[in-house]
């Protein structure tokens, strides 16, 4: 807590509030991306628009004032990392894109058509999707595998950013995530919480208990900073903080609120999952009417710093045949671990992941070419996999993960 409270001031004194014209166009931006997140569901006719609404200035403030990234290359090894963990939120996460310029605005309104690829949750077929998200309880795991890549591997300037929801957070494997993040000391990693209270049904566990949230993620080993969801500067500081501290990977805690801004809808349980029907003219009236800025957007994203180095995975041959003689019983293990060290020895970026099983699986053998290309999961065999996902994102690793399942 000592070490928390050192890094917090030190972070306050470098911390340059945004220019209230600047603090306005975000939040004129957040209102937008709920206006195109109602647009486009209501045209489907399904789709998750209150979900949306709750992360809206987490969104506006990411993608047009904190995050590094090429519009002309969405996947750029030196960009930084978004996942989108509760996937059924995709509307809000192509809205974003979209106003940020990417591709047109009235695309939007092809969502979930058979014939579009803005499918209701987000899928790698589109340039700026890394992984599948909507399985809920990966992308953590996923955000993991990438930082760690980033941070021991790619020694780059990239960060990390994975939005988790507070329904979601019930899965046990974004706190092996969690776990893993805090075990590797991965500090180019931030995982947002959208605590918006409801979940599909009824509301969740803790519903807006954040001193809960705090203490978890505190005892995770995590520097967790509780904020207002709907406050752009809040925001802002956070993102700033979380940029700042080396000493724990940092989770934001955002308090917020189902579908925010949508009268007589907002905090109401019974409208996850359904666009908003005859309500949406109303509300999007209401939206319009909280927008300051109607003109074009002057805000995007901050300059990329090159310096992810250019690899080349497609080197994957063995260095030299396995010395077996006809007739040989091998088992299949060893051959395995045989095969992992002459893969690794013609390519730098061949890793090996394994959930505390490496003596039996032999994936230890990769030890034997660098021990820094093997990562220890130990027994938490579902991020295990989602680690290695990460890590083969952008192709900057080939990733090979061992379990007894495997």
């Amino acid at each position: 807590k000592v070490i928390q409270e050192i890094n917090r001031r030190v972070t306050m004194t470098k911390y340059h509030k945004p220019e209230s014209k600047v603090i306005q166009e975000i939040k004129d931006i957040a209102m937008r991306l709920r206006i195109d997140s109602i647009s486009a569901t209501n045209s489907s006719k399904s789709g998750h628009p209150t979900s949306c609404s709750s992360m809206a200035e987490i969104m506006a403030v990411l993608f047009f004032h904190t995050m590094r990234y090429k519009l002309s290359a969405p996947r750029d090894p030196s960009s930084d990392r978004f996942i989108l963990s509760k996937g059924h939120a995709a509307p809000i996460l192509y809205a974003a894109w979209a106003e940020a310029g990417l591709f047109p605005v009235s695309n939007l309104q092809n969502l979930r058509k058979i014939d579009s690829d803005l499918e209701g949750h987000p899928t790698p077929r589109l340039s700026f999707v890394d992984v599948g998200t909507g399985s809920l309880g990966q992308g953590v795991s996923v955000a993991a595998g990438m930082a760690y890549v980033g941070k021991y591997f790619d020694k780059a300037s990239y960060r990390v950013y994975v939005l988790v929801g507070d329904g979601e957070s019930a899965e046990g494997s974004v706190w092996e995530a969690l776990h893993f993040a805090s075990h590797y000391n991965l500090t180019n990693l931030c995982v947002i919480f959208d605590i918006n209270r409801l979940g599909q049904s009824e509301a969740t566990s803790l519903q807006h208990d954040m001193d809960t949230y705090r203490k978890r993620l505190d005892a995770f080993g995590f520097n967790p900073i509780v904020i207002d969801g709907h406050d752009v500067e809040e925001l802002a500081k956070a993102f700033h903080e979380a940029s700042t501290v080396k000493t724990r990977p940092t989770a934001i805690l955002a308090k917020t609120l189902k579908g925010k801004y949508f009268p007589g809808i907002e905090d109401m349980v019974n409208w996850h999952g359904q666009a908003l029907g005859d309500k949406a003219t109303d509300v999007i009236k209401h939206l319009e009417s909280m927008v300051k800025n109607k003109g074009k957007i002057s805000l995007g994203p901050q300059e990329v710093i090159d310096d992810a180095p250019k690899i080349d995975i497609t080197n994957v041959r063995l260095s030299s045949p396995p010395n077996y003689k006809l007739g040989d019983s091998i088992a299949t293990r060893l051959a395995y671990g045989t095969a992992l060290i002459k893969i690794a020895e013609n390519n730098p970026r061949v890793i090996a992941l394994d959930g505390d099983t490496k003596n039996s699986t032999f994936s230890c053998k990769i030890k034997e070419v660098s021990p820094d290309r093997y990562i220890e999961c130990y027994i938490a065999e579902q991020n295990l996999v989602g680690v290695a996902i990460g890590a083969a994102c952008r192709d900057r690793t080939i990733a090979f993960a061992s379990t007894f399942a495997t």
